[in-house]
């Protein structure tokens, strides 16, 4: 399968942080999630894919090529929603339309006025008025207007609602038929990611603690509530542990279990919160 980007050791330096060695593929056909805490280095990847950031090693390839040799059709094939506004605020929509028809040769002026009007955005408001919720969805209008082969998504549900959200996800899913199309997208709503990604990479501090299709990690995983004294007794199947007042979280590889053991689902949240957060079991450290 063609992978639309592709990261090979990718390391970045900054003072108090490093991305470090990560490898990422986003194929084609496919939308990939990307989650971590806050800091661990989900933006600085995904503006290195843009370019918006060198790095200091290894290789970030785009469509097959190096991403500092992509022409100008190119990069108008990479729909783009970055966390922070990145719009021109003293514009309205219309000027916001005559501007994007400079930068991108595809651009679909009708598109983008019909994602605006079902995105209910007012057309005489400057962008600065919008709320963040407002400002995200012009974004997107923008991102799904000219022709996008890719789309690389920084938090793009932040400050929208929960039916807003629902909305940008069924967008997504229909971005995604087209078979020659793909999505990176990073959001702190996992429970989203859930619904939408074929795959989930998770950074934590810098370092890709992995990167798997989304139902052979909720299949390897699941969580055994259990008291203390138990631990032990699930060996080497036991992968960290969040102690509470009532007793203990266990994530656990599901074929390692003892028999008999009774465990319930691991979703995304709690394989990336007891990974980065639990206590490392005897077993597995």
């Amino acid at each position: 399968m063609e992978d639309l980007v592709r990261t090979e050791n990718l390391c970045k330096k900054f003072e108090g942080f490093a991305l470090r060695g990560v490898t990422l593929r986003v194929p084609r056909g496919a939308v990939v999630g990307l989650i971590g805490e806050n800091g661990a280095g989900k933006s600085t990847l995904i503006k290195s894919i843009l370019g918006l950031v060198r790095p200091d090693a290894g290789s970030v390839s785009v469509f097959g090529k190096p991403a500092a040799a992509l022409s100008r059709e190119d990069r108008g094939a990479v729909g783009v929603v970055l966390g922070q506004p990145c719009l021109p605020e003293n514009l309205d929509l219309k000027g916001m339309n005559a501007v994007m028809k400079r930068v991108f040769a595809r651009w679909d002026e009708a598109a983008f006025f019909g994602w605006a009007e079902r995105f209910s955005l007012p057309a005489d408001k400057k962008l600065k008025t919008f709320s963040r919720g407002m400002g995200q969805k012009a974004a997107l209008a923008a991102a799904l207007s000219h022709g996008a082969r890719l789309l690389l998504l920084d938090e793009p549900t932040g400050g929208l609602d929960p039916v807003a959200r629902d909305e940008v996800l069924g967008l997504l899913y229909d971005f995604m038929q087209g078979e020659d199309r793909a999505v990176l997208i990073s959001s702190h709503i996992l429970s989203d990611l859930e619904k939408l990604c074929d795959y989930i990479a998770f950074l934590h501090e810098g370092e890709l603690l992995f990167f798997e299709e989304k139902d052979a990690l909720t299949e390897r995983y699941c969580l055994v509530r259990c008291a203390e004294g138990e631990i032990a007794a699930l060996g080497r199947a036991a992968v960290a542990v969040r102690r509470g007042e009532f007793g203990c979280d266990v994530l656990a590889e599901r074929a390692l279990l003892p028999a008999g053991t009774a465990a319930g689902r691991a979703g995304i949240e709690d394989i990336m919160l007891l990974l980065s957060r639990g206590e490392k079991t005897e077993a597995k450290q």
